[in-house]
């Protein structure tokens, strides 16, 4: 019985590792915040994965608000959700904090707010973006499309566009999601290849390619995006001509934008190889119309500080 018992775990252990090898492998990625956002008053809110949820006011000021620390944000200006029983359970949670407005905070999947005021963000297997109301009522506004390398596993940022369409962010390309009467159209808008000779970034692998993650699109169709996997933050034309905005030195690399008026605000990291979350710094740069770029805000770790 006791040679059977052994028969039996090595002959999973072989089949478990048959599998594994036969199975295409996503490169595993430290995974620091990609949440970014200005209120009507210039206000910016930013999430650190490290310690929670930070405002920096008008006058610069840093404030601690939150000691979630979940990876994605959004606003509800109008503060529609305030009372709604948000989405929680096995694949994520979204959480309330402070009001007028109401931040909406995403502990594993990106989501906006849309110009409808309704709340979106996508569900797995397979990839779908959803529509939530603020009733709690939720439907489904479109199936993505597969790639290349077959279904699509995830995507790294979602915003609201003009004209009611959603624009969302994979590693490499950005798509868009426009409604013809009842029917939503999905269509990839811009590719962005990995940058030759770009820095190597701790904790993203290179042949995730420049991975694109939190984007802002203003009412022209003019698209901001953090390439966390390049060190860039690109400004990308509805014709597709792309530019670099700014490019930050390795370690930090940015991770998502949010625009007020003509100014582009830009969370950054410090990356690092291990996955340990008070590891990585955040700050916060803001990139003025003029080109100039000023770090408004930096979030330093305590000592002792545990992940």
């Amino acid at each position: 019985m006791q040679n059977l018992r052994g028969l039996c775990r090595r002959t999973l252990l072989i089949l478990a590792v048959g599998f594994l090898l036969s199975t295409p492998v996503t490169p595993v990625l430290a995974h620091p915040g990609s949440g970014i956002a200005v209120d009507r008053l210039g206000q910016v809110y930013f999430m650190d994965t490290g310690s929670g949820l930070w405002k920096i006011d008008t006058q610069g000021k840093l404030t601690k608000l939150s000691g979630t620390r979940f990876h994605w944000l959004a606003i509800d200006a109008q503060n529609r959700f305030i009372n709604s029983r948000l989405p929680s359970g096995a694949t994520g949670d979204i959480l309330r904090a402070g009001a007028d407005p109401t931040l909406l905070l995403s502990s594993d999947y990106p989501i906006a707010t849309g110009n409808d005021g309704n709340l979106y963000f996508p569900s797995r297997d397979p990839m779908r973006i959803m529509r939530m109301i603020p009733s709690g009522g939720t439907s489904v506004v479109v199936t993505l499309p597969a790639t290349a390398r077959g279904p699509l596993p995830h995507i790294n940022g979602i915003t609201a566009g003009p004209d009611g369409s959603l624009y969302y962010t994979e590693n490499g390309a950005i798509g868009r999601i426009t409604a013809q009467g009842p029917v939503s159209i999905v269509s990839i808008v811009a590719r962005v290849p990995r940058l030759a000779g770009a820095p190597s970034v701790p904790g993203i692998a290179a042949e995730t390619g420049p991975f694109l993650q939190g984007l802002a699109v203003d009412a022209s169709g003019v698209m901001y995006v953090a390439a966390s996997g390049d060190g860039r933050v690109l400004k990308i034309t509805p014709n597709g001509r792309v530019s670099t905005l700014l490019r930050t030195q390795s370690p930090w690399s940015p991770t998502a934008v949010a625009l007020f008026g003509s100014d582009v605000y830009v969370l950054e990291f410090l990356h690092t190889a291990r996955d340990v979350r008070t590891d990585w710094l955040p700050r916060v740069t803001k990139l003025a119309s003029n080109g100039t770029a000023t770090v408004i805000a930096t979030v330093d770790r305590m000592p002792g500080a545990r992940d």
